[in-house]
């Protein structure tokens, strides 16, 4: 098995998850699923020395002093790390790992993602790199546990291979009774925003169907700055990248593109909601990190990285406290968070 050069994109914000995730500590540095974050676990997933290189990591210019310490808490030795001067969306990012891995193939990765079955998700790598090797874009498909509107979708074409697929669409985030159709028709699948492909096959497809991106991230990477491991891409020559998801930019419009289906455990963590449904509820139904007192509450996520939380006879709730906020919010409506967050950035 060719050694795969895993790429881990950590450059989100992570607002929903406010106020425990900030702009200068998001929540892929947070650990919030157990004793270690989602970064590293992240990274930990691909350790092994036989099967995986160094990774290399694209990250926020801000977190560079976080990302090393948390990796070198695990014992992790990382590849290049590259700190975009800017946000410009996931096809830039990967465009600057592609320009530094030649022509290896690349397990694409966010930092921010949970996955509970690591065996599942490391037969599905196998299977999907043969394709890759072929010169397939391979994308990793997850197996719907319900009609979620959250996420977009994946039609499965005919099989490819051993465990996968030709991509016979990509279907934008669809609402729920569109969502529920799928589910009941079957051979659709989430769209869980990891590939694998080879550099240089994505390269290509760059210059096929994103020249103008592929052109600005070689420029900022041939003008980057580099230092101890480090590299900082030339800011203007990045900031002129159209900033396009990789699905939109590549995955989309090319035609060798292959779905590999997979049920892993997966989670992408994107609202203290989805926190609360991988957690693990006492007997009351509560779900409780910090120092906390609960009576007579039920169903709900207390989280304190601080200050002491105490609440009576409420149910389905939302409570985390984090420096001097405390946000709550009833189950099932976290999609507020970001709205709180950004009104209170307003205040100040």
């Amino acid at each position: 098995m060719q050694t795969i050069i895993p790429v881990i994109l950590s450059g989100g914000s992570g607002t929903r998850l406010w106020p425990m995730s900030r702009p200068d500590c998001p929540k892929q540095f947070l650990a919030l699923t157990g004793d270690k974050t989602m970064f590293q676990l992240t990274a930990l997933r691909t350790a092994d020395p036989e099967r995986f290189a160094p990774p290399i990591i694209v990250a926020n210019a801000r977190h560079a002093d976080m990302l090393k310490a948390q990796l070198a808490d695990i014992g992790v030795a990382p590849g290049p790390v590259i700190l975009e001067p800017c946000a410009r969306n996931t096809a830039p990012a990967i465009a600057l790992a592609a320009l530094e891995a030649g022509t290896s193939p690349m397990l694409v990765m966010p930092s921010d993602h949970v996955i509970t079955d690591e065996s599942a998700f490391a037969a599905a790598v196998a299977a999907a790199l043969p394709l890759a090797e072929a010169g397939w874009l391979v994308t990793f498909g997850i197996t719907p546990t319900g009609a979620e509107t959250g996420y977009g979708y994946i039609r499965i074409g005919q099989s490819v291979g051993t465990g996968v697929h030709q991509v016979e669409a990509f279907i934008e985030k669809p609402d729920a009774e569109k969502a529920k159709a799928m589910l009941a028709q079957g051979g659709h699948v989430w769209n869980g925003g990891i590939f694998l492909f080879r550099a240089d096959v994505l390269r290509d497809a760059m210059a096929a169907h994103a020249p103008t991106m592929l052109d600005c991230a070689k420029q900022a990477m041939d003008e980057a700055q580099r230092v101890d491991g480090l590299i900082k891409p030339d800011p203007d020559r990045f900031a002129a990248c159209p900033a396009d998801s990789i699905d939109y930019a590549i995955m989309e419009k090319a035609s060798q593109v292959a779905v590999v289906p997979v049920a892993m455990g997966w989670s992408d963590v994107g609202s203290w909601d989805a926190l609360y449904d991988i957690a693990s509820p006492d007997s009351a139904g509560n779900s409780v990190s910090g120092d906390a007192v609960l009576i007579g509450v039920t169903n709900s996520l207390v989280r304190s990285d601080g200050i002491r939380i105490s609440a009576s006879g409420v149910d389905d709730l939302i409570i985390i406290a984090s420096g001097q906020d405390v946000m709550i919010v009833r189950r099932g409506q976290s999609q507020a968070v970001k709205t709180l967050a950004e009104a209170r950035t307003k205040q100040g």
